[in-house]
């Protein structure tokens, strides 16, 4: 088991690097995300089905305009809705045009009318990575418990999506943490071999 205040030092670490990151240069590393994410669709690395992504908190890098081009490739795409700490999320179809809710943590969601989906592709945000395919998180379990759900259940493609000033020589882990598949950021696409 992990020291719990190395983990919370390494949570500090990371979002002041991740929050170093100039609005400037925000829009264009979304970009670059999105072209690098076009180019695993396009290559066939990407399963058929739904995509999760996520609605940017904070200083996270916004996956936005990378769902957005997934729709438009024929993707079902959708948004988490937090429930308790520590529990999977559940996945929201999301129709950029609607109208949206206000969740938990203050997070933009679909509401409740919108279809649940099971995403085969999921967008994850994360506070910092290693090339191991480890994330770090905030710390609530949503995303290891939802991959390990989704894992359980079937195949899902864990995506990491980042800034590259949030890459660590070592993320410090736990045995529950998931492991993702590929990272991508403004800088690389990383394919992570288990």
């Amino acid at each position: 088991m992990t020291d719990p205040q190395a983990k919370d030092a390494a949570r500090r670490e990371a979002r002041a690097r991740r929050d170093a990151v100039a609005d400037s240069d925000r829009p264009a590393a979304s970009a670059a995300v999105c072209r690098r994410i076009a180019e695993l669709a396009a290559d066939g690395h990407l399963p058929p089905g739904a995509v999760g992504g996520y609605w940017p908190l904070g200083s996270e890098l916004d996956a936005r305009p990378a769902l957005l081009h997934l729709k438009q490739l024929g993707h079902p795409v959708s948004l988490p809705v937090s429930g308790p700490r520590g529990t999977a999320l559940v996945f929201r179809d999301w129709d950029p045009e609607a109208a949206m809710a206000i969740g938990r943590y203050g997070i933009r969601e679909p509401g409740e009318e919108r279809a649940v989906l099971r995403p085969s592709l999921l967008l994850v945000p994360m506070l910092a990575y290693d090339r191991n395919g480890h994330r770090l998180g905030y710390g609530a379990g949503y995303y290891d418990r939802t991959l390990d759900g989704l894992r359980a259940g079937g195949a899902v493609l864990a995506v990491g999506v980042a800034f590259s000033a949030q890459e660590m020589p070592a993320v410090p882990v736990d045995v529950h943490d998931e492991r993702l598949d590929w990272i991508v950021t403004e800088r690389e696409t990383l394919r992570i071999h288990k």
